[in-house]
């Protein structure tokens, strides 16, 4: 399987986000759909269902609002890369261009929480895009939603994502 050209999806945010969840760059499905975890069991949407009320039946335009309601923006790391498939093990490391995080955060001076998706994630943004984070915006690496990350279940996948999340959501519920 030959690496493709891949260009990513646009932010989705609202000004006033809190939390900005980033991935490391879309899957095939994703791409496909223009949706952000497309594929049918990547585990975010059933995370944020139970997080913000974005739950995986809803319609995805809908997902979104809730997701904005909620204070939770998304995002990639990776603007552009050259993958072979879906895996971020199949990133060609000298094909990667992030996205601009100096123009983000002027943008959403109320992001106090980056949460990571996975630790690809992570490892590109600390190495490449680190230094565009303001001074006292925290970070966490949480396990990937993503359906190639078997090793946790999904209940230890939402116990890591409430746990970190959670204190900023914005939500009917009364959180933050």
């Amino acid at each position: 399987m030959s690496a493709t050209r891949l260009a990513g999806l646009p932010a989705v945010a609202r000004g006033d986000a809190r939390i900005l969840v980033l991935g490391s760059m879309p899957g095939t499905a994703s791409l496909a759909a223009q949706r952000y975890y497309a594929h049918p069991r990547n585990a975010f949407s059933p995370i944020m269902g139970a997080l913000a009320g974005a739950a995986p039946e809803l319609p995805y335009p809908q997902r979104l609002a809730r997701l904005a309601g909620a204070g939770i923006a998304l995002w990639d790391v990776l603007a552009h890369c050259e993958r072979a498939g879906s895996l971020d093990a199949r990133i060609e490391p000298g094909s990667i261009v992030v996205n601009d995080f100096d123009a983000f955060f002027a943008a959403h001076p109320h992001v106090a929480l980056v949460a990571f998706n996975g630790g690809t994630a992570a490892r590109v943004f600390a190495r490449h895009a680190a230094n565009a984070l303001r001074p006292g915006t925290a970070t966490v690496t949480l396990p990937s939603t993503s359906p190639a990350y078997a090793a946790m279940p999904l209940a230890g996948k939402l116990a890591a994502w409430r746990a970190a999340l959670e204190p900023l959501v914005r939500s009917r519920y009364g959180s933050a």
